[in-house]
């Protein structure tokens, strides 16, 4: 996919640009006193900032930061972000949370002109945000000049790549609660990779979808016949053999394919962790998302880390398609291990399934683009 980028600004010296960034950085602490548990997407930043500013340009960054509904609140103010951007690069400016306004949700048109007055060029560099139809993400490309930033320009590389000439074998792992969350992203990858894997609480529609009991597992009983038809029809599909939870009066066990009234499956047992990271292993691209059960409590995590040791380990071009893969992979250690991390888990998939986003198509327009 052809983007506009940096270069394609031309000369920034003097120029006010504006840079939708990603800065939805996970917070702790009360409300008045948050703090930030980690900065990964402020660093994820800096590569475009620092080209805008080593070139003279004067840089104003804006995001939105958790989910404040349309009014301010202290809980959600960029104020611990500016001061963490400020040590990380100097002298550039972070404006209060977008979302602290409803006309960013709503994409507003005249949210849109407050947002762009007194600027002169656009950035995208949110990709965690482009699969959204906001006011800061297709706005302003309808009157500046624009251009994607490094961030953008990585991750859409990379996916491209995945979706369009994968080196072979191309396995897919996936996991996360529900199937309806990425029933879209399934039918997409089932057409061009040669196995998917998988787990987490998605896998007992697909199990129930075979007849097997589940006991009280998680399932969505109005996608079981999707899920029937994707495994006729798709052979490549794999789900696991055995199963880790907690059986009917709570204690710790591990099942076959079957559960037993009242057991509930928490994560994939011993032998299919060990097949899944075996498929990782012999592939040379995978692509993870979602975990491969409740990774948080240590009796659940064994499944989610033997995948992450194999993304880790194998000689594969690897892509981990963010939220809580990513947080596993930064959980066990291994997010250095990896070839790449993407900052947007809803958007990777989104783009995986339809080869473009909101925010991609309104660079591809922007006043600058021929």
């Amino acid at each position: 996919m052809k983007l506009p980028l940096l270069e394609d600004l031309g000369d920034v010296r003097g120029r006010n640009v504006l840079v939708r960034t990603d800065f939805n950085v996970p917070m702790s602490g009360a409300d008045d006193a948050r703090t930030i548990s980690d900065d990964f997407r402020i660093r994820a930043a800096l590569p475009t900032i620092a080209w805008l500013t080593d070139r003279g340009a004067n840089v104003v960054c804006v995001s939105h930061l958790g989910r404040p509904k349309g009014a301010p609140s202290t809980k959600y103010s960029m104020a611990p972000v500016a001061a963490r951007l400020a040590e990380l690069a100097p002298g550039v400016e972070v404006r209060e949370n977008l979302r602290f306004l409803p006309g960013e949700e709503g994409n507003d048109p005249a949210f849109v002109a407050e947002l762009i007055r007194g600027m002169d060029l656009y950035v995208n560099d949110a990709f965690g945000a482009a699969h959204r139809a906001h006011a800061s993400v297709v706005g302003p490309p309808q009157f500046l000049p624009s251009a994607a930033g490094r961030l953008i320009e990585r991750e859409v590389a990379v996916l491209d790549r995945l979706r369009s000439t994968p080196k072979r074998p191309f396995v897919a792992v996936l996991g996360g609660a529900k199937v309806s969350d990425k029933l879209g992203v399934i039918d997409a990858l089932v057409k061009v990779v040669d196995r998917l894997l998988i787990g987490g609480g998605m896998c007992f529609t697909f199990l129930a979808a075979q007849g097997y009991s589940i006991g009280d597992s998680l399932c969505e009983p109005d996608q079981v016949e999707h899920c029937r038809t994707l495994l006729r029809e798709h052979p490549s599909i794999v789900l696991p053999d055995d199963i880790i939870g907690l059986d009917a009066d709570g204690v710790y066990a591990t099942f076959g394919k079957r559960l037993p009234d009242g057991a509930k499956g928490m994560d994939i047992g011993p032998g299919s962790a060990a097949a899944f990271g075996d498929a990782v292993m012999d592939a040379r691209s995978v692509f993870w998302n979602g975990p491969m059960g409740v990774f948080e409590d240590p009796r659940f995590a064994k499944g989610t880390r033997t995948v992450a040791q194999a993304m880790a380990d194998t000689k594969a071009f690897t892509v981990v398609g963010g939220g809580d893969s990513a947080a596993a992979l930064a959980q066990f250690g291994l997010d250095g291990d990896v070839d790449h991390v993407s900052t947007g888990g809803g958007a990777s998939l989104e783009f995986l399934e339809f080869g473009d986003l909101p925010g991609l198509e309104a660079l591809r327009k922007a006043p600058n683009v021929k």
